[in-house]
C-alpha cells in the first residue's frame, strides 16, 4: 500500500485541505503534497504527526480497507472525492426518507446530464 495514497485518502474523507493538515502539524503544504503523491516517505514522527491531526493511528495508514480500493479501481478525481465525502457527511443527518429523496433526485439529474 502506498502510504501517500492513505493519508490522501483519509485527508480527503474527512473533507479537510493540505492546508488543514500544515496548520494542525506545522508541516508545510507543499512536504505534504510530495507526501501523498508518492515522492517523498514520511519518518515515523511525521506520520504520527499527521495521524493525530486525521484523529487516527499510525495503524490506519496500513490497513488495506475497501475504500482504498475502491477509489483506485474508479480513478476518482480529488474533485469528486471531496464531492463525495461532502455528500457523506451531510446525508449522515438526513432521515431514510430524506435519503431517499436525495438519491432519487441525483439518478435524476445524473440521467439528465448524460444526454
Amino acid at each position: 500500500m502506498k502510504i501517500g495514497t492513505a493519508i490522501r485518502t483519509f485527508r480527503l474523507q474527512k473533507g479537510l485541505s493540505q492546508g488543514d493538515i500544515e496548520k494542525k502539524t506545522g508541516l508545510l503544504r507543499c512536504y505534504l503534497s510530495r507526501v501523498e503523491n508518492g515522492h517523498t516517505v514520511p519518518s515515523l514522527d511525521t506520520l504520527s504527526k499527521i495521524a493525530l491531526a486525521l484523529d487516527l493511528s499510525i495503524a490506519q495508514f496500513f490497513v488495506d480497507d475497501s475504500l482504498g480500493r475502491q477509489i483506485d479501481n474508479h480513478k476518482l478525481s480529488d474533485e469528486e472525492l471531496r464531492f463525495l465525502t461532502q455528500i457523506r457527511r451531510y446525508s449522515s443527518n438526513l432521515n431514510d426518507s430524506d435519503r431517499k429523496l436525495l438519491l432519487a433526485m441525483v439518478k435524476k439529474f445524473a440521467a439528465t446530464a448524460t444526454r
